[in-house]
C-alpha cells in the first residue's frame, strides 16, 4: 500500500502548513491532553531568537530576464526561533523585489474557505479514531483544536507538528517570515496556486482512500519515521544541500513503489510547470520578483530552476557563505 501521506507531508504542501502557521494552533503554547505528562511533551521553543549574527539558509537563485533580475528562493514550511533574523544575500534580494509571490498566501480568504469544505461530518472506525487520539495525547494536543479539519488533514497536520519534537515550528516558517517582513511596505504578496489547487492533492477524494491514508498516517507518526525524515530534510536545507534534496525519493522512506513514485510525480514534478508559469508571469509584468517555494519543487528533471532557464531566463545559484 503507497505511503503517499509520509509523501505529502515531507513534499510539504503548502496549504497543510498555513492551516498550522495561520490558525491559533500555531500562534500559541501547545495544551497538554488530558492525561498526558509533562516530560513526555515536545520541548518548548526558546523564548528567545538567537543573538548570534544572522546566516543565510536554503537556497537561492538569481533569475534575469528582460534586463531585470528576480529571484527564486527554496523554502522548509517550519523554522525556528533562531532563523528569524534572515541572512544578509537573502534581505538584500528580498528589499530588490517588487513582488513576493508564494505557493500560497497564508492570509488568503479563500483558504478558509477550502479548509471549510474540507470538513468530515462522518464518524471514523473505533480503532482509528483511537489511534488519532492517541497521536493527539503524544503531541501533548487536545483534539478539540483541530477537530472541523478533516481527519486525513489532521494527521498532516500532527506529523508537521513532530518538527516541535526539532525545536522547530509551522509559524516559524520561511513563509512567514518573508511575509512579515514585507508586511507594512509597498510590496504587493501573491499567490503561485490556488487554495483549491492544494485542496486536491491534500485529501482523496474517495473514503476508503482517505481512510487508508489515515491509517499510513498514523503508522508513520507511530514508528517515528515521519519525525526521521523530517530531521534529515531540515539538516539538507540549511547547509543548501542540493544534492542531498535531489537524492530524497532514495531516504524518504516514501517512494519504495510505482505507486508512490507516480504520487511524487503528481504531487511535485506536474506542479512545477503552472508554478513557473506564475513566476514568468509576474516577472513579465514588469515586476521584480522574490518567489518563495518549497525547497523540493527545485529539485529533478522538471525543477523549477530548469524550467524557468527554458522559459529565457539566465539562472544563477548564489552561493551562501559559511
Amino acid at each position: 500500500m503507497q505511503r503517499w501521506l509520509s509523501l505529502l507531508t515531507h513534499r510539504v504542501v503548502a496549504l497543510g502548513c498555513a492551516v498550522l502557521a495561520a490558525g491559533s494552533l500555531a500562534q500559541q503554547p501547545a495544551t497538554p491532553a488530558a492525561g498526558a505528562a509533562p516530560a513526555a511533551c515536545p520541548p518548548p521553543l526558546p523564548v528567545q531568537a538567537s543573538t548570534a549574527p544572522e546566516r543565510d539558509r536554503g537556497l537561492l537563485w538569481r533569475i534575469s530576464r528582460d534586463g531585470r533580475s528576480s529571484w527564486l528562493y527554496g523554502t522548509l514550511h517550519v523554522g525556528k526561533p533562531a532563523w528569524k533574523r534572515l541572512g544578509p544575500q537573502l534581505s538584500a534580494a528580498l528589499r530588490s523585489s517588487e513582488v513576493l509571490a508564494l505557493e500560497i498566501d497564508p492570509s488568503d480568504p479563500a483558504l478558509q474557505a477550502a479548509l471549510q469544505d474540507l470538513q468530515h461530518t462522518g464518524l471514523l472506525p473505533e480503532p482509528l479514531q483511537r489511534r488519532l487520539n492517541q497521536a493527539y495525547a503524544r503531541a501533548c494536543i487536545a483534539p478539540e483544536s483541530m477537530a472541523t479539519l478533516h481527519p486525513v488533514l489532521q494527521a498532516t497536520s500532527l506529523m508537521v507538528l513532530e518538527a516541535r519534537w526539532l525545536g522547530m515550528d509551522p509559524s516559524l516558517a520561511m513563509e512567514q517570515l518573508l511575509l512579515a517582513q514585507v508586511r507594512g511596505s509597498a510590496r504587493r504578496v501573491v499567490s503561485l496556486e490556488t487554495a483549491a489547487q492544494q485542496k486536491a492533492v491534500l485529501v482523496p477524494a474517495d473514503p476508503a482512500e482517505a481512510l487508508a491514508a489515515l491509517e499510513q498516517s498514523l503508522a508513520q507518526l507511530e514508528d517515528g519515521s515521519s519525525r526521521r525524515v523530517m530531521a534529515r530534510m531540515v539538516a539538507a536545507w540549511e547547509r543548501g544541500d542540493l544534492a542531498a534534496l535531489e537524492d530524497y525519493a532514495s531516504w524518504c522512506e516514501c517512494a519504495n513503489t510505482p505507486e508512490d513514485q507516480a504520487y511524487m510525480r503528481k504531487l511535485n514534478d506536474e506542479r512545477n510547470g503552472p508554478l513557473a508559469a506564475g513566476i514568468e508571469a509576474q516577472h513579465r509584468s514588469g515586476r521584480r520578483v522574490f518567489a518563495a517555494v518549497g525547497a523540493l519543487h527545485m529539485t529533478g528533471p522538471q525543477s523549477l530552476p530548469r524550467l524557468l532557464e527554458g522559459l529565457g531566463f539566465r539562472v544563477e545559484r548564489v552561493r551562501f557563505g559559511r
